[in-house]
């Protein structure tokens, strides 16, 4: 059976002709329906009404239990399942988790529809927190499909349509509120349907037969070779008291966690880690709580005059222009990076005093889609930047690590500021506190920023004597070297 195994692989990794055709067909279809899939999994029209359905008189949720009761487990949920969901996806190959996800999806808008308990909206959080984290598994998923020379493209495809649904289900949801004067209620049953329509798309995906960690297959010439080593390792006594150790400690896995260790010692990667964990922290706080602000600083009487939906959607689109042109800043990121860092978590300061103390909801609006896209504007930097220096595998276990640290900040700051068990703020003193926050992250990346920039010109002002000469065009020469092969490593 073993040899039968090894034979299937080898035919699999050295494919004939016909075959050869008939690839990249099947990739390419592929990727069109999981992009498809992304494009309507985002279609929820009451998304950006959840908040002021649960303070309608169709649920009757005062302000104090949303804030403090009902929001809070978003955080709690999205840290408890985080890693679990995180292993499961690339053991369980992606789609299953994707399954998952949709069923949470129908979990919510049922709990909406149906529910009437603060217990019931509890658990409604408890699953969108589930979804949350599935996002992984989206994001990851389409890399299994194609050769690492398509990355690139296939992630600006898997993203767009992220992007465009989204943007689609904002301005669906607005029109339905403000033109055809429907109800949340309705908005809900309308959600239900497209994320059903969704969960059946899930079942027609195809299986991925790889991923990074748990379901590693080499291509091409190799996998021969290795499966034939394989087969000889089978006959050659090997002691089995050592067998379950060496077997962990040469995982792939376990070797990502030692690399790990190495990355914090690189300046560049740990100032834009640093950014991940602070910055998304309070980024996503600001956007759990911003609708309950809205609330508070206009409540509107009749729902069209509630515009959550073409806020969400301006803000979508004007994060999708700042993303974009964000590829095209080109300057020293090695010395400059902390200061606009520091510039733009400034702005968000600023942005985030302004809406915490004005009384004109128009004035939160356009805070708000400035915070948004400031934010944008810095992730595909920080990508880039954490990801341009190192292998596929270990990006991934950069990534995840930095998101749980921030989401276990995340949950901290709720325990203390939102929950009923900790000071239980209301939304306008707590978005002081994430003033406060962002204030506190601006001065010290200016702090560094100095810092960097006075080593660097002391070192420019320092006499370069005949014997340092060579040395230094040494070190010139093997920074370009390093900066050129960043740049490759991060258009494959």
């Amino acid at each position: 059976m073993a040899v039968t195994e090894d034979l299937k692989e080898q035919e699999e990794a050295n494919p004939s002709p016909e075959e050869k055709q008939q690839k990249p067909q099947l990739w390419k279809w592929s990727v069109i329906f999981l992009c498809l899939y992304g494009f309507m999994a985002q279609l929820k029209p009451g998304e950006s009404f959840i908040t002021p359905l649960l303070l309608s008189l169709e649920k009757n949720f005062t302000r104090e239990e949303v804030t403090n009761e009902i929001t809070p487990v978003l955080s709690y949920s999205y840290m408890t399942v985080l890693v679990p969901v995180f292993l499961l996806t690339d053991y369980l190959r992606y789609k299953p988790v994707l399954i998952l996800q949709s069923l949470s999806h129908i979990s919510i808008w049922l709990l909406l529809l149906l529910g009437t308990s603060l217990l019931e909206m509890q658990f409604m959080e408890f699953f969108y927190g589930i979804t949350m984290a599935a996002r992984v598994a989206y994001s990851s998923y389409i890399f299994s499909l194609v050769t690492p020379s398509l990355y690139q493209r296939v992630a600006s495809y898997s993203r767009t349509s992220v992007l465009l649904g989204v943007f689609t289900s904002s301005v669906l949801g607005q029109l339905c509120v403000s033109v055809g004067e429907v109800s949340y209620g309705t908005l809900s049953k309308i959600s239900l349907g497209f994320v059903i329509f969704g969960f059946v798309l899930t079942l027609f995906l195809p299986w991925p037969k790889r991923s990074l960690f748990f379901n590693r297959k080499l291509q091409g010439p190799e996998e021969a070779s290795s499966a034939e080593l394989d087969q000889m390792n089978r006959n050659c006594p090997q002691p089995t008291a050592v067998k379950p150790v060496s077997a962990w400690r040469n995982s792939v896995f376990f070797q990502m966690l030692k690399e790990l260790l190495n990355v914090v010692k690189l300046p560049q990667l740990r100032l834009w880690s640093f950014w991940w964990i602070f910055n998304s922290a309070g980024y996503y706080l600001m956007v759990y709580y911003v609708h309950i602000l809205w609330n508070e600083v206009y409540p509107a009487i009749e729902n069209k005059h509630v515009y959550n939906g073409g806020v969400d959607a301006a803000s979508t689109l004007l994060g999708a222009m700042a993303s974009f042109a964000a590829g095209y800043v080109t300057i020293r990121w090695s010395l400059w990076s902390e200061l606009v860092i520091g510039i733009v978590t400034s702005l968000q300061a600023g942005l985030l005093l302004l809406m915490s103390t004005t009384s004109n909801i128009w004035v939160c609006y356009v805070a708000y889609a400035l915070f948004r896209s400031s934010y944008q504007f810095l992730v595909p930097i920080a990508i880039f930047q954490i990801a341009s220096s190192l292998t596929k595998e270990l990006c991934a276990l950069v990534f995840g690590v930095n998101t749980f640290l921030a989401t276990i900040l995340k949950t901290v700051i709720t325990i203390i500021i939102a929950d009923k068990r900790g000071l239980a703020l209301a939304v306008h003193p707590q978005f002081l506190v994430y003033f406060g926050y962002f204030t506190l992250l601006a001065v010290i990346y200016f702090g560094a920023a100095a810092n960097v920039i006075i080593k660097h010109f002391r070192n420019e002002k320092k006499p370069v004597t005949p014997n340092q000469n060579g040395d230094t065009e040494l070190c010139s020469t093997v920074m370009v070297v390093n900066d050129a092969e960043k740049l490759t490593n991060g258009q494959v």
